[in-house]
């Protein structure tokens, strides 16, 4: 039982590390911080369900789509959203994205309606044995999908032209236009990959989830709290982040079941519920920040990943 929930929190936390990534991509590249990407995990799930219904298609034939519309509708977003205000003070900006997410949020419940919609699984919802262990498809899916995501984004900004040119734009941008790189189309890049992401943590999720048109206020907490723990801007202190939230939300609850001797009852359930782990898991950030306030992975003076 223990290995199996660990299972489904290492799983659940590369969905979640998905979010933050793209979160960091975004501040990195721009110094803005984009509050709309829990808003894109939503409208990645909503597309999933639409082109589902559309194409009758499983979710690991239709996550390329996903990948490619959410990457053309990030270019889209920091057209709208960033790039007529990035000489603004950055409030301007994260207002900017605030007010972006509402409307795609209302956008969402007058096309899909406020009801929870689920996207397909990726390969099936049935369970495989690992020994003594029982897995299900689908979370195995997710996590394997996820890693791969993670290992070509790596990839990507180490191997190829595109990817350095990326990273030198975030590092220093005037430095970067002065060498000839065409900075705006880096920061559209930006945008695209962290838009394509979240899109792909919304596949990912709204199968065992479910996806409402309010969903991306939890997503982009979540993505907040990861990014601040791991270290402001730290590509790996993102992907740590996202795991903690993920061991809490998984591990925590079922703490009882693990150990048959934490008890039973009112008092065990009050103890152990969703609620509490909530609660003990920002008590834990809380102390995190207060031993290292620049979080995990991130540095006393601050430098970007």
């Amino acid at each position: 039982m223990a290995l199996q929930l660990l299972f489904n929190a290492f799983s659940l936390g590369a969905a979640y590390a998905l979010v933050a990534l793209g979160f960091v991509l975004v501040i990195n590249a721009t110094s803005a911080v984009n509050f709309c990407q829990g808003d894109m995990v939503m409208l990645g799930g909503f597309t999933s369900v639409a082109l589902a219904q559309g194409l009758h298609l499983p979710g690991i034939l239709l996550m390329p789509i996903v990948l490619i519309i959410m990457a053309v509708l990030g270019i889209v977003f920091s057209a709208v959203a960033y790039f007529p205000l990035q000489r603004r003070p950055p409030e301007t900006v994260f207002i900017s994205t605030i007010a972006l997410g509402i409307i795609l949020q209302n956008l969402a419940t007058i096309l899909f309606g406020p009801e929870p919609k689920a996207a397909p699984s990726l390969i099936g919802t049935s369970e495989m044995a690992f020994g003594p262990v029982m897995v299900s498809r689908q979370a195995l899916a997710i996590l394997v999908t996820a890693a791969l995501l993670i290992l070509a984004l790596y990839a990507l900004f180490t191997r190829t032209q595109f990817g350095r040119r990326l990273r030198a734009t975030a590092q220093d941008r005037e430095m970067a236009a002065a060498i000839g790189i065409p900075v705006t189309a880096m920061i559209a890049g930006t945008f695209a990959l962290a838009t394509a992401l979240a899109g792909a943590a919304g596949l990912l999720l709204s199968n065992t989830f479910f996806v409402t048109p309010t969903e991306g206020t939890n997503y982009i907490i979540k993505a907040y709290i990861a990014t601040t723990v791991g270290g402001w801007g730290s590509i790996p202190g993102a992907v740590a982040g996202a795991g903690l939230i993920a061991l809490f939300e998984v591990v925590y609850p079922a703490m009882p079941v693990i150990f048959q001797g934490l008890g039973e009852g009112k008092l065990s359930s009050a103890l152990f519920s969703q609620t509490t782990s909530t609660i003990v898991l920002d008590i834990v950030i809380l102390i995190i920040l207060f031993v290292r306030p620049q979080g995990l992975f991130g540095e006393a003076v601050r430098v970007r990943a």
